[in-house]
């Protein structure tokens, strides 16, 4: 197996660990798991800021999923042919969502220009309250209104339904690159888009 996992230690610093031991502590504790049961209403389960990054070799075959933007617009996978995608899984009362919306909105402005396609995925609000936070957050990229969860349902083996925000990268080939579950850090999720560009 050649995935490598990262866990962020302080201030956006990363380490790698072997993913056996990753699965190993999931196993015996799952944070995920415990936030779901801790019945504590704050509306959203945190992912841990994990990353996970997949060798070529390993990615298996492009994701395929088709869906609907806000603006009515159908989007399929098939469309990203040759392109890097951000794909931001999200939703507005989502707190970790709101904190790293600016970083996202940066890295598009940066990522953009040489070839990279943005898209958020939101999974729970009317076209209103989207759009209110796209307003708030200046936010230049579409989402897909997803409350139906079709995006989610085709990207399941990638992104846990209740934890949000994920972000996934593909690449060049429509394949998973790479994950981010939880609160993006701007810095890690740089690099990925940068060697996804560079592949």
């Amino acid at each position: 197996m050649h995935r490598r996992s990262f866990l962020r230690l302080g201030a956006g610093l990363a380490v790698g660990v072997p993913l056996a031991a990753v699965l190993a502590g999931c196993s015996a504790d799952d944070p995920l798991a415990e936030q779901a049961k801790a019945g504590d209403n704050k509306n959203y389960i945190a992912g841990d800021g994990s990353v996970t990054e997949y060798a070529a070799s390993e990615r298996g075959e492009p994701v395929r999923l088709t869906g609907t933007l806000f603006d009515g617009t159908e989007v399929s996978a098939a469309d990203w042919a040759g392109d890097v995608v951000v794909l931001n899984f999200w939703y507005a009362a989502c707190a970790p969502c709101r904190k790293e919306a600016p970083d996202l909105v940066e890295l598009h402005e940066t990522y953009a220009p040489e070839g990279a396609r943005f898209y958020g995925v939101n999974i729970r609000d009317e076209a209103e309250t989207a759009q209110a936070f796209e307003r708030n957050f200046a936010i230049p990229y579409p989402s897909f209104e997803d409350r139906n969860g079709g995006v989610l349902l085709a990207m399941t083996s990638f992104v846990p339904p209740q934890a949000v925000p994920t972000t996934l990268v593909l690449d060049r080939e429509g394949r998973v690159a790479a994950r981010i579950l939880g609160l993006a850090d701007k810095g890690t999720l740089k690099t990925l888009i940068a060697d996804a560009l560079a592949a």
